[in-house]
């Protein structure tokens, strides 16, 4: 069994309730627009903003203290956020309204996601941009 299949053996979704910490200790505002994939990671002080949509699919790992936020007060904007299957957020990342990370996409920490990102990349900064392609098979 692989070290992500053996992980993941007895994992359950957590009760989100909207404003409430999870028992992880990560957070969704308006836990409705919320849908959580099987075998997700998400550290703890994450906040989830899914007011418009937030989908988190299967496998997606989120690093400590992340902020997803599906509209802005800032600037008005509003717009479901996908994660797609198997990709990876770095702690202290923030992704915003409409964007999509693409599968296997890693994003380094402290980045600002404003722009989707496309599958099998290494991108980071502010603004999030593409370093490097990955090759296209999927993590163990």
């Amino acid at each position: 069994m692989s070290r992500t299949k053996a992980r993941f053996k007895n994992w359950k979704a957590p009760k989100i309730v909207h404003g409430k910490p999870t028992k992880y200790n990560w957070n969704v505002l308006y836990p409705e627009g919320l849908k959580l994939g099987k075998n997700t990671d998400i550290g703890a002080y994450t906040l989830i903003v899914a007011k418009h949509g937030v989908e988190i699919e299967d496998e997606v790992q989120i690093g400590s203290h992340c902020s997803l936020y599906s509209y802005s007060t800032i600037d008005n904007k509003k717009g479901k956020i996908v994660l797609k299957k198997n990709c990876r957020i770095g702690t202290h990342s923030s992704v915003m309204p409409g964007v999509t990370i693409g599968e296997n996409t890693i994003v380094g920490a402290h980045s600002f996601v404003n722009k989707n990102l496309p599958s099998n990349v290494i991108a980071a900064g502010v603004p999030a941009r593409v370093l490097r392609k990955l090759p296209k098979k999927p993590r163990d």
